[in-house]
């Protein structure tokens, strides 16, 4: 039996350090194989926001077949001119161009068509427009539409993710108070504040902690959802950090148990948190479909491994990852589950205070640990024995946790008080 553990430790180990430790992309390029009438064609796999970066890429010396990954980031309007050059440049470079689904584009680039522009191929052989083509790597490519499209606009996934946390809150929150027997009509303004807590916190969080520099750069940004350089153009919040959501949400809680609801704030605390829980998996989730928050490096052959074509240039090379959203959101779905749980079948909602404890601590700790597998969020200034700025923002969320469930044994409550009488 122990040396049946002992493998199983030895296999689990290598599984953990091929997957943590074993990475190698020189010049941001990953490995491919295109599959070409059955044939296999081995290539170096490139991709970038910037369209800088990705018209200064075929000057690189490189004798390798080459599959580059286009996307929506490098064609857009206002830089129509130069991205048709961009292409051009390619072109002339002997590059053919390929659709989503590997049919060849023959036409000149328009401002109708660019967008079906989505890789181009350079290789030894050039590629018949009659041929089957398909590209097959050891590592997931994620590079999904942002949003769906609705006649001339857009509803971005990232957006409605927001509104399935807010509209499941909103139902999870209903049926809790009817759970406790408390009366709907507080259920309106919790929402309300609830509402004005996660954005305006979120947002100052994210500009205070990662990016100061936009109370310069770029004010009004900061709390409209719009960029002001180079002209005003609407870009939604681009960056928002639970940490600021937190400390708002506690004080405008603060404001709805005293003067709305007239409990104590750790009743209203311990039942938000098992909202919230499920509310932050959403919200993850709306990271993945934005390529945003995404993971370190990894070994292309790890099951963690994905290439976000669309990250931020910020994160460095467009390289597999590790889905650092995706972990996070199945953290906070797992402590939903169990916080919803503890609510349903112990009697622990009526040590007030104690769930919110239990909630801090894990939402937390599940945040310390997967910032090991994430890439720092702008230009983090807050730095302590290695660790990120995430890290160190959410050691006093989780001493706090342990605290608030310590002092809980004074909030004790019976089934009657915590009923609210009319």
């Amino acid at each position: 039996m122990s040396n049946l553990i002992f493998r199983i430790y030895l296999i689990v180990f290598a599984f953990i350090t091929q997957s943590a430790f074993a990475q190698n992309y020189p010049g941001g390029l990953s490995d491919g194989t295109l599959k070409v009438n059955g044939g296999s064609v081995p290539v170096k796999i490139y991709s970038t926001t910037e369209i800088g970066d990705l018209n200064a890429f075929p000057d690189k010396t490189t004798d390798s077949n080459v599959l580059v990954i286009l996307n929506e980031s490098n064609f857009e309007p206002a830089y129509f001119n130069y991205s048709v050059n961009t292409l051009d440049k390619y072109k002339g470079l002997h590059y053919q161009f390929f659709d989503k689904n590997f049919k060849i584009v023959d036409s000149s680039p328009t401002k109708e068509n660019i967008s079906s522009f989505k890789y181009a191929v350079k290789t030894a052989k050039p590629i018949n427009g009659t041929d089957s083509v398909t590209l097959e790597t050891s590592f997931k490519i994620w590079d999904p539409a942002k949003g769906i499209k609705i006649w001339s606009s857009t509803l971005h996934f990232y957006s409605l993710m927001f509104v399935f946390a807010f509209g499941f809150g909103y139902l999870l929150m209903s049926k809790i108070f009817k759970i406790d027997n408390v009366n709907q009509k507080y259920l309106e303004p919790l929402f309300t504040w609830t509402l004005i807590g996660t954005i305006l916190g979120a947002r100052l969080g994210h500009v205070i902690f990662y990016q100061p520099e936009l109370f310069k750069e770029d004010f009004w940004s900061v709390f409209l959802p719009i960029s002001t350089k180079n002209g005003i153009k609407f870009t939604g919040f681009a960056g928002l950090a639970s940490h600021g959501a937190t400390i708002a949400l506690i004080f405008t809680t603060l404001y709805y148990s005293f003067k709305i609801i007239k409990k104590n704030p750790f009743w209203v605390y311990d039942r938000l948190g098992i909202v919230v829980a499920l509310g932050g998996a959403f919200v993850r989730l709306g990271n993945f479909f934005n390529s945003e928050i995404v993971g370190k490096a990894v070994d292309p052959n790890s099951p963690l491994a994905i290439l976000f074509p669309q990250q931020s240039s910020e994160y460095g090379p467009t390289v597999p990852r590790y889905p650092g959203q995706l972990l996070e959101a199945i953290g906070y779905v797992c402590l939903f589950i169990l916080l919803w749980i503890l609510y349903r079948t112990t009697n622990k909602k009526y040590q007030q205070g104690w769930l919110f404890g239990l909630f801090f601590i894990i939402l937390w700790a599940i945040r310390f640990f997967v910032e090991f597998l994430k890439e720092p969020q702008g230009d983090e200034f807050i730095h302590i024995g290695g660790l990120n700025t995430g890290q160190v923002l959410s050691i006093p969320f989780m001493i706090a946790g342990v605290v608030i469930m310590i002092i809980s044994k004074k909030f004790k409550i019976t089934q009657a008080e915590n009923e609210k009488p009319e």
